[in-house]
């Protein structure tokens, strides 16, 4: 991608291709639910195709990311920092990064998960995306928080979503140690190296959520600025 891109469709102001990358984020991280249920069912000729699809998503986020980064003004005449930005956008990156490389492990070791793991699983992935789908919805109001000063109705409005996620996130720990006991349960009966990329994986879909609310931490510490 050129990076004359950005300036080319969003102007000077760096919140809509920062919305924009969130947005290819939400898609790439969402691919995930197709890929679980085909790895599932150990249909491992559709994995690969939506692993393939993943990876194509996640270097899109990159090629937005690094267009954006070298765009940015050091001096942004605006209710928000350049560093501020910035690290929202590395959080948004490393989204798509984990939800990549979550991708890239399963289907490189054709890992096979155990069949009483299906549901818990599935679940797990729903509300990992249901996270990041919220970050991305706050995120589509920064460009109202800046033209109100970070202030009144709009503020309230979004210091409501950063709270939904924090919810969601909270969720997703709940699962996570859900699918983290019962695995313990069964473990002496697996391959010890499957038992290790298992508990790799499970946390790894954890920090979906996790790096979620970090975008919303980020947003809520400009809030208290």
């Amino acid at each position: 991608m050129a990076f004359t891109t950005i300036s080319n469709m969003f102007g000077t102001s760096p919140v809509k291709p920062l919305q924009k990358h969130m947005e290819c984020v939400q898609v790439c991280i969402s691919q995930l639910m197709p890929f679980f249920t085909a790895v599932l069912a150990e249909d491992w000729d559709e994995a690969r195709k939506q692993q393939t699809e993943i990876a194509r998503l996640e270097n899109a986020a990159d090629d937005l990311k690094r267009a954006l980064r070298l765009s940015m003004p050091n001096s942004l005449f605006m209710a928000v920092s350049r560093r501020d930005l910035l690290e929202v956008l590395t959080m948004q990156d490393k989204i798509a990064n984990k939800a990549k490389d979550i991708a890239g492990l399963i289907t490189g070791r054709q890992m096979t998960f155990p069949k009483n793991f299906g549901p818990l699983l599935i679940e797990f992935i729903e509300r990992s995306i249901d996270a990041s789908a919220q970050a991305q919805t706050a995120i589509n109001e920064l460009d109202e928080l800046v033209e109100t000063g970070f202030r009144g109705n709009e503020a309230e409005r979004v210091e409501a979503m950063i709270k939904k996620l924090d919810e969601i996130e909270s969720d997703t720990d709940k699962i996570q140690v859900r699918i983290r006991t019962e695995l313990f349960a069964i473990e002496a009966n697996l391959n010890p190296v499957e038992v290790m990329f298992l508990y790799r994986i499970i946390d790894w879909i954890g920090d979906l959520g996790d790096l979620s609310q970090r975008v919303g931490s980020r947003l809520e510490l400009m809030l208290a600025r």
